[in-house]
């Protein structure tokens, strides 16, 4: 297991270092460029040159990213071509809000989805299994922005029973219950989606199970159909959860650039497509590279979760 990790966490790491260079190299063939911000009308040709020149503008890309890779790697990411403070600073002022905001949507996920996908595996083809299983495809189907419009016009405009957003209320003491408060609308968003994809894994895994042999030996030895459902058929679902889990994680991480967007919640998503639409070329890079890495090591994690699960797994890789 411990070769497959280290095989795992090296394959990453090259996979980031690619990540980096078709993102960089992009970027700089997208129209606009940097120095915009530090150009004032009144400069003339020369003046503009030296501020390009100050920038490395005029280097080849390269240049520039060998520049760039050799800055990141000193913990070095630059500074911000909108408010000119440091890109480590302005990530470390936001990931808290996304960090939150996708734990507490995984949570829900998971809490709903489990009890929810063997409950509808164990009622199969019954009226509250299709009741479920039609919520299902519509949360699989339904764009997470439009869903949340309508949550905040539902929620927040008719029945006015919570904001609609940012993450605290202005002129009010910071306290927990209202950034949970202003989170709730966010994370049912962020989570729908998760929910049903989980939940339609599930059932489908649990029907598979009440068919083995192994649920009739213990049928025929008088467990009850909860003890059977909790303490072995769980067991064998878990495996198929995790994989999901690691699958769906960039789901999460672009859906939170999504919904942080149209709730106004001042995470790495919004941070993300602010810097995009403002051609601000660090925050860009920076925010691409965290995401990149996040995936990465979610999709780590499963891994190592699911050789915790099935030891044989683990000893085989």
């Amino acid at each position: 297991m411990s070769k497959y990790i280290f095989k795992r966490i090296f394959q990453g790491i090259i996979m980031l270092i690619i990540i980096s260079i078709i993102s960089f190299t992009l970027m700089h063939l997208a129209p606009g460029d940097p120095s915009t911000s530090y150009i004032s009308p009144q400069m003339n040709a020369s003046e503009i040159e030296l501020v390009k020149e100050r920038l490395g503008l005029n280097d080849p890309v390269y240049i520039q990213y060998i520049k760039w890779i050799k800055k990141v790697l000193t913990g070095d990411l630059g500074y911000s071509l909108i408010d000119f403070r440091p890109v480590t600073e302005i990530i470390k002022s936001r990931l808290p809000a996304t960090i939150g905001l996708m734990g507490s949507s995984l949570l829900i996920s998971l809490l709903v989805s489990i009890p929810l996908g063997l409950y509808t595996g164990k009622k199969k083809g019954r009226t509250i299994d299709n009741i479920i299983t039609t919520i299902s495809y519509v949360g699989i189907s339904i764009p997470s922005f439009w869903f949340g419009i309508i949550l905040i016009y539902v929620f927040a405009y008719k029945l006015n029973l919570l904001p609609s957003v940012g993450m605290r209320t202005l002129g009010a003491p910071d306290s927990i219950l209202d950034i949970i408060k202003h989170g709730i609308l966010p994370s049912i968003v962020l989570s729908f989606s998760s929910i049903s994809i989980y939940t339609r894994y599930i059932r489908t895994s649990t029907i598979v199970q009440l068919d083995e042999n192994y649920v009739r030996t213990e049928e025929a030895y008088g467990f009850s159909q909860s003890k059977i459902m909790f303490k072995y058929v769980l067991k064998n679902v878990l495996l198929p959860i995790i994989t999901i889990l690691g699958m769906s994680l960039p789901n999460l991480v672009t859906g939170a650039f999504i919904t942080e967007t149209v709730f106004g919640w001042p995470g790495m998503g919004r941070l993300g497509v602010d810097s995009i639409f403002n051609y601000d070329y660090p925050v860009i890079m920076a925010t691409t590279m965290l995401t990149a890495t996040l995936l990465i090591i979610g999709n780590l994690i499963a891994d190592i979760l699911y050789g915790i699960v099935d030891p044989r797994i683990g000893n085989t890789r």
